[in-house]
């Protein structure tokens, strides 16, 4: 059956965030159409219709390699319609996302355009004042997966935040996010706050990026919440339950739909001793650890590749399990975390004598909580981790709702 959905929102309104106050008015929609027979568009592929609203305007671009236009990056598209760009803002992975993940990004010059990169990630996360003087409004568009922990969506904290206080307007040019189908994982409590964890949301919070955006003004997650312009442009055709492969890998290692199915269920293992495939060509669709042998039968051995030039456990031959075999239609319906993976693990490290949980506390970091550390040293069930925060899960699910923009 064909469903059409057409919501035409073009005054600046309020998203009623959860404090009793009003916010200013200042968010604005543009039309959005839902017709789920057809192909879905992203948000930067109608920009074409705001062209004449940025003549004379200053543009600094948020982009990476996600950042195309009907096979064009951003940058041309917009360079070619004599749109003012300025800078380039880039984030991890770099500009054109080849770089590993926690790699140094350097400011620097773009080959291609000529222009300008200030990096937004390492000891510089938040624009200055400086790197957004002459600019009037600020490009956001990178293609996000849905993950807490996923830092993208901490960058755009900082940018949001350092527009709003500089009196700059920022547009989301949304993209659907692979993993918005569902919703689960504990909530990030305040202790834990960080560049992997920057708001109390939980580790598959089901939104898309323009979505998301709402949420961090409506809720007042950063200073000057309320002066922010915010403009989102939104995808079209797409609602939260459609299967969206991405045409590019978000980052180098999610390579695929698996891996990013497979990301909540395998990224909190980043805090352990356990390898989730970087340095192979499974990245984040197996698993293992070195002497466990007794434990799993599949094996591998991480080797340094684009992407990850120094992998855990590189060249140590690792134990555990293969989930390239899952149908995408299973991972797909799952629609929660596999807690089991973590479970089986710790088990297969706790007989072969190994430390399973890395020192730093990052996998505490990556979770949000401390319960589930413990639920897992405990011998808990998978069930009994879930039933741990479905409380307060609800009660984000009641926030959320307020900030959606897709059915």
């Amino acid at each position: 059956m064909k469903s059409l959905i057409i919501l035409s929102i073009f005054s600046w309104f309020s998203c009623k965030p959860v404090s009793s106050s009003p916010i200013k008015n200042n968010i604005v929609l543009q039309e959005l159409k839902v017709d789920t027979t057809k192909k879905i568009i992203v948000g930067a592929e109608t920009i074409s219709q705001f062209l004449p609203d940025l003549k004379g305007k200053k543009i600094a671009c948020v982009t990476n390699q996600t950042s195309i236009v009907n096979g064009t990056h951003l940058l041309d598209y917009l360079l070619q319609n004599k749109i003012s760009v300025k800078k380039i803002f880039a984030l991890e992975h770099g500009i054109r996302g080849k770089e590993d993940a926690g790699d140094k990004i350097s400011d620097g010059v773009d080959d291609k355009t000529g222009l300008p990169i200030i990096s937004l990630y390492g000891d510089h996360k938040k624009p200055t004042t400086a790197d957004l003087k002459g600019i009037d409004i600020i490009f956001f568009d990178i293609q996000d997966v849905g993950l807490r922990f996923y830092t993208f969506i901490s960058s755009l904290h900082y940018v949001m935040e350092a527009a709003a206080q500089d009196g700059k307007e920022v547009w989301v040019l949304d993209r659907p996010n692979p993993n918005a189908h569902y919703v689960d994982g504990p909530i990030r409590i305040k202790e834990l706050e960080s560049f992997v964890g920057m708001h109390p949301v939980p580790t598959v919070y089901g939104m898309t990026i323009g979505e998301y955006a709402k949420m961090i003004k409506g809720e007042r997650w950063i200073k000057g919440a309320d002066n922010l312009a915010l403009k989102i442009i939104p995808c079209q055709n797409y609602s939260h339950d459609m299967k969206y492969e991405l045409p590019v890998k978000p980052s180098p290692n999610l390579p695929n739909f698996r891996s990013i199915l497979l990301y909540p269920s395998l990224c909190l293992f980043e805090g352990t001793i356990v390898s989730v495939g970087r340095g192979t060509n499974k990245q984040f669709q197996i698993y293992g650890l070195p002497n466990a042998e007794k434990s799993f039968k599949y094996s591998f051995t991480p080797m340094p590749n684009e992407g990850a030039k120094t992998p855990p456990n590189n060249g140590v031959l690792c134990y555990g399990e293969d989930l390239t075999n899952i149908p995408i239609n299973d991972l797909f319906a799952e629609k929660r975390i596999t807690w089991q993976y973590y479970i089986d693990a710790y088990k297969a490290a706790q007989a072969s004598g190994q430390e399973y949980f890395l020192k730093g506390n990052f996998f505490d970091k990556l979770a949000g909580n401390f319960k589930i550390r413990e639920m897992i040293i405990e011998g808990k069930s998978e069930n009994e981790i879930r039933a741990s925060y479905l409380k307060e899960l609800r009660q984000f699910q009641m926030i959320r709702v307020r900030y959606l923009i897709y059915p």
